[in-house]
């Protein structure tokens, strides 16, 4: 009544825009991590998959199918009215292609509306991730965006994707902007989401004659890079982006805002703080007391991030180093759209 596919026949209907992929497990399984793209229909809540699981450790498995179909059958008609609001292809998944896709398929199929089954749930699409990432090759060139904190690259990179240039955005990807302060306003993204949306970009510009991305360390946040995106920052052409002090203040203040954020401020420089000479530090510690952030994001600028950049610069040879020296990010764009125009001709 239902027919189950693979990973590579799920990816290749969903890419075509031919099926919609939903996941039938709890939401905080959903939210947790889940297969991109896909939407998420519960087969169980998560108190009723607890109380399930409960069952199933404390008295027996037939006593917790019991319980299942009793719980399934008083929420079943809502259950189906979800998916029959959906039109085209659909295919379904939970955690190892077990009972929950497959009840769902099944009662599905009984009610006229057919769905695929993804084989081995998300766990097989997991490990499909994993095992990819450890043998990938990623074929374009790439250029690397460098630059002191502050710098822009963010809404560089965000402006020449918009203009259709093959661009990664780990940082986007991560939901974290990568320094100590990095995930303030933001909830990063955990591994397993990472690897799976960090692979979907990747295959996707893997055709591309080339590939932009920031100049990222080994970690973000709470994600790590896998190694060949290592060695292919190691690489590439670097462009360094070099700005004056005072826009580089302004674009932090305008992405951070932190007087919405005065304690995650206040908690994050507490860990660099004694890494910053104490006149300094204590400096920086009244100005966001008093709320003068210009001042204290300057300081920072002056007396932590660009010692740390410097240090990272020196690690590349001169002749892999560009140089774009701008008044402004819209300055730097063009700049870079020039770099681009020149080394593919």
């Amino acid at each position: 009544m239902f027919h189950d596919i693979s990973i590579e026949e799920l990816r290749s209907l969903k890419n075509n825009n031919e099926l919609t992929v939903i996941d039938v497990r709890s939401q905080s399984e959903y939210k947790d991590a889940t297969i991109p793209g896909s939407i998420n229909i519960p087969f169980f809540n998560d108190d009723e998959r607890a109380e399930i699981g409960t069952i199933y450790k404390q008295i027996s498995p037939q006593a917790a199918k019991e319980r299942g179909l009793e719980i399934m059958s008083a929420k079943l008609p809502g259950f189906v009215k979800e998916f029959a609001k959906l039109n085209g292809k659909k295919a379904v998944f939970c955690w190892r292609g077990g009972m929950r896709s497959k009840t769902t398929a099944t009662v599905l199929g009984l009610m006229g509306i057919n769905v695929f089954r993804l084989n081995g749930g998300y766990r097989s699409y997991r490990n499909w991730v994993v095992d990819t990432l450890e043998t990938f090759e990623l074929r374009p060139k790439a250029y690397i965006l460098n630059g002191y904190t502050g710098s822009g690259k963010t809404t560089i990179l965000h402006r020449l994707d918009q203009e259709g240039y093959p661009v990664l955005d780990l940082e986007g990807l991560a939901k974290h902007r990568g320094s100590i302060f990095g995930q303030i306003g933001l909830e990063p993204n955990n591994q397993k989401t990472f690897d799976a949306q960090l692979l979907e970009e990747i295959l996707s510009l893997n055709h591309s004659p080339y590939i932009l991305f920031e100049g990222e360390s080994k970690r973000i946040g709470k994600v790590s890079l896998p190694d060949f995106l290592i060695e292919k920052k190691e690489q590439g052409v670097q462009l360094f982006i070099e700005i004056p002090i005072e826009e580089r203040v302004r674009h932090i203040l305008e992405d951070y805002q932190p007087w919405n954020y005065e304690k995650e401020c206040f908690e994050a420089f507490s860990r660099i703080k004694r890494r910053i000479h104490t006149p300094i530090a204590n400096k920086i510690e009244t100005d966001l007391k008093l709320g003068d952030y210009s001042s204290a994001v300057k300081l920072l600028l002056e007396y932590y991030y660009d010692p740390l950049y410097e240090h990272t610069a020196e690690q590349y040879p001169e002749k892999s180093k560009i140089y774009i020296k701008a008044k402004n990010v819209e300055e730097a764009i063009k700049h870079i759209r020039d770099q681009l125009s020149v080394k593919l001709i």
